[in-house]
This record gives C-alpha cells, structure tokens and sequence, in this order.
C-alpha cells in the first residue's frame, strides 16, 4: 500500500487537491495511469477508514476497493468543485453501510500489531485495542465517522465537516459526544475488572 499524505497541513491539503482534480482530467481523457496515482494515494486511508467502521479486515478491504471501482464507474459524474476525497469518501461509506446491513454479525478487529513488552504487556494491550474497537463500533455511524476522521486519517475539524458536508462546530459538537460516549463505555469496561 502507498503512503498516506498527512491531511492536517493545510499547503498540502490545496495542493493534494489541485493534483487530485489533475489526476481526474488525466482519467477522464483516457489515461488509467490518473486514476491509479489515486488509488495510490488513498488505498491506505480508505481501508482504514473502512476498517474502523467495520471491525473486520476482509470487509473491510473489500469495501475499499468497491470503493474505488464505484468512484472510477462514475468518474464523470464528479463535480470538480467538489474534493476527491470528500467524494470518494462518501462512496466508501455507503459501502460500508451496505456491508454493515448484509452481515451485520462481525467478529471484532484482530489485534496483530507488533509490540514490545512483556507477555502479560502484550495481552493487555491487545484487550485494550479490542476494547476501544468495539466501543467504536458501538458508535451511532455520526459519531464513528468522525471519531475515525480525526483520530485515524487526522483531518482537521474544518476538513471532516467538508468531508462530511456538516459544519465545523457540527463536527466539534459530535466529536466531543463521541469522546464522551467512548469514554464511558471504558471506563465501564475497566470498572468490570
């Protein structure tokens, strides 16, 4: 997978989206090579993003890629006025919901990321990242998105609610119930120790 552009740096936000519209106009005329530049640049976001939504790796990389070739069927139908990946964000969205309602059972996210410590360290940590996965798929999708948003791709308040079509102070509001509801369901979950 490529590397993820940091979003919160508003110079290469403008200026990923001006290459971005670029990358568009190469498409649509033709050259294959654009719209592959832009799964380059989002496969690893929009796999993430679709991750923390779904719980569930295979879904999750499936939703991605319906993603992508949902967004390259109606390439024409996007309006350049708009952000790419405000768009294509969307389109992964409704993926993932579509997922989320023809298998709504899912195990929980598998925690197979590498870390240093103890064995008990290991397993803690690992309890942890099952913990907070779960409570953000118990998450209302408004609140996931943007708990996903900012803590996961980075954006800024002002970019999620561009992203999402909402106000900034929507976005502040949300996020802050999200936060808040997240943090009950842990700390209920470390009261049960």
């Amino acid at each position: 997978m490529g590397t993820v552009t940091n979003f919160s740096t508003s110079g290469v936000y403008v200026d990923q989206d001006a290459d971005d519209l670029a990358l568009v106009a190469r498409c649509r005329a033709g050259d294959l090579g654009g719209f592959e530049a832009l799964v380059q640049r989002y496969q690893r976001v929009l796999f993430t993003v679709s991750l923390r939504i779904l719980g569930d790796y295979d879904a999750a990389n499936d939703a991605a890629q319906n993603a992508f070739i949902k967004a390259y069927q109606k390439l024409e139908s996007f309006d350049t006025s708009r952000r790419f990946f405000s768009w294509i964000y969307r389109i992964l969205v409704n993926e993932c919901l579509n997922a989320r309602r023809d298998n709504p059972r899912h195990e929980p996210l598998a925690p197979d990321y590498p870390a240093a410590g103890t064995p008990a360290d290991l397993l803690e940590s690992a309890e942890r990242r099952r913990a907070v996965q779960a409570a953000i798929l118990a998450l209302p999708l408004d609140y996931r998105e943007v708990i996903v948003l900012r803590h996961f791709t980075e954006l800024s308040y002002e970019e999620i609610g561009e992203t999402l079509h909402v106000p900034a102070k929507t976005v502040k509001s949300r996020l802050h119930t999200a936060r808040t509801r997240l943090a009950a369901v842990l700390q209920g979950l470390e009261g049960a120790r």
